[in-house]
């Protein structure tokens, strides 16, 4: 489990094709590596992946060919800045909002402005994750939990404060550009629930 706020921006030293997918390895930075362990999970561009091995301030991870269809992680190069955080713990602040780094889809960019010292940026999501936004509702892009402010049909808008920007690579969106998005995992869960009391009973009741 994660929040969404981004503890360091790391950058792919390599990217390895093993036994038909490939490992990924990613030089962390300022994430600090001292107290993982073999089997940790860490969010990469909001994708959950496995610590199998750690090279100094370098941790190594198989990415299945399932996550490099489905996620941005298949579009990486040496070089890629990602967005990093490790897995919450018990008793730390809860920042964000709940995330699991299952990413649910890939959408796109389809404009930013400058607002103020803000960027106003506006997303397309999969139709298929359209029902889960709602405005002033949560939302993970590239792991970073942010607040929606609108929702059109399958486009949602964000403000990007200047803090985002600097700690995150969303400071380098352009139109067109590819993102991870998971969405809120208690919309989730309501459309399950909620789902569920509509459907009529086997005895006819409700």
């Amino acid at each position: 489990m994660f929040t969404g706020i981004v503890q360091a921006v790391g950058r792919v030293i390599a990217l390895t094709p093993k036994g038909g997918d490939v490992e990924l390895l990613v030089d962390t930075t300022t994430l600090g590596l001292e107290t993982a362990n073999i089997g940790d999970s860490i969010a990469v561009a909001g994708a959950c992946l496995t610590a199998t091995r750690f090279e100094g301030t370098c941790f190594a991870a198989d990415v299945s060919n399932e996550t490099l269809a489905c996620t941005t992680l298949g579009s990486l190069a040496v070089g890629s800045p990602v967005n990093l955080e490790k897995a919450l713990c018990a008793g730390q602040p809860l920042g964000g909002h709940y995330v699991t780094g299952h990413v649910d889809g890939v959408g796109e960019v389809v404009s930013t402005a400058e607002d103020g010292r803000s960027w106003r940026v506006v997303f397309r999501v999969p139709p298929q994750l359209a029902r889960y936004l709602a405005p002033k509702g949560s939302i993970t892009v590239e792991g970073v939990s942010l607040t929606v402010n609108e929702v059109a049909g399958d486009t949602f808008g964000v403000n990007l404060v200047p803090h985002t920007r600097e700690v995150t690579t969303l400071g380098a969106l352009v139109p067109g550009r590819p993102v991870n998005l998971e969405a809120d995992i208690i919309a989730r869960y309501l459309e399950r629930l909620v789902g569920e009391r509509a459907l009529p009973r086997l005895d006819g009741n409700r």
